[in-house]
């Protein structure tokens, strides 16, 4: 299922847009949520309650906020979502580089070509790196699992290590759900990310930047076993 929000002043270009996303949708077997919305105001009020959104249909000349201003302000804290620019004029195009939109689409909008943008961000959404996104004081965070070292849990709280070390009220079994086969548990408070190990020892995993986790001495043997698995 990929969710899609139309961003318009323009209620007869939602209706138009819907109906082609719709005919796509079902002629590419795609699974779709289409929301729409009047401003960049209405949208960015839903997108606090609920950032999830996969693929952004935005006007460009809309009242307070234009959707080049709305893309800057989704891109602060969002690099995953698909991002395509609806406008009557060429003139916006070279601000599109700065949001990393996916494509200009210039009005009116033919269904032919709309189609073919929907194809590439429906191949990309594919092939992106699987995240990890969190709620971390108030704002989505979406960190790649690649970047991510490890996680460490205290009381109610875990903070996931990648870059930045981001802290979340979640318990260490709802993350490890969201993880994927390169992630051991080395114990009840930690959960390590194998391709950062650089030793393992009997009481210890070392790290590559050197810092070091307790391991388990009953899950040794599993740890060996995962690392010659994952490599």
């Amino acid at each position: 299922m990929y969710r899609l929000a139309i961003c318009d002043d323009n209620q007869a270009d939602i209706d138009y847009l819907r109906a082609i996303l719709e005919r796509w949708a079902e002629d590419s077997q795609t699974a779709l949520q289409i929301e729409s919305f009047p401003s960049a105001e209405a949208f960015l009020f839903r997108y606090e309650e609920d950032r999830s959104f996969d693929l952004l249909l935005l006007d460009i000349e809309m009242g307070k906020i234009s959707g080049v201003e709305l893309a800057r302000r989704i891109r602060e804290e969002n690099r995953r979502v698909q991002i395509i620019f609806i406008t009557g004029y060429m003139k916006y195009i070279a601000q599109g580089y700065d949001v990393e939109a996916l494509h200009y689409l210039l009005k009116p909008v033919t269904e032919d070509r709309l189609r073919c943008v929907l194809e590439r961000a429906k191949g990309r959404l594919k092939t992106r790196e699987k995240e990890l996104c969190l709620s971390s004081s108030g704002v989505l965070v979406c960190i790649p699992l690649c970047e991510i070292r490890y996680l460490e849990v205290r009381r109610n709280y875990v903070t996931v290590y990648g870059r930045e070390a981001y802290t979340v009220k979640k318990s260490l079994n709802e993350l490890a759900g969201e993880l994927d086969e390169r992630f051991f548990r080395t114990g009840r408070s930690q959960i390590v990310n194998l391709h950062f190990v650089r030793k393992i020892t009997r009481t210890q995993v070392v790290l590559k930047d050197g810092r070091t986790l307790p391991l388990s001495r009953k899950l040794y043997e599993d740890l060996n076993r995962a690392m010659i698995h994952y490599f």
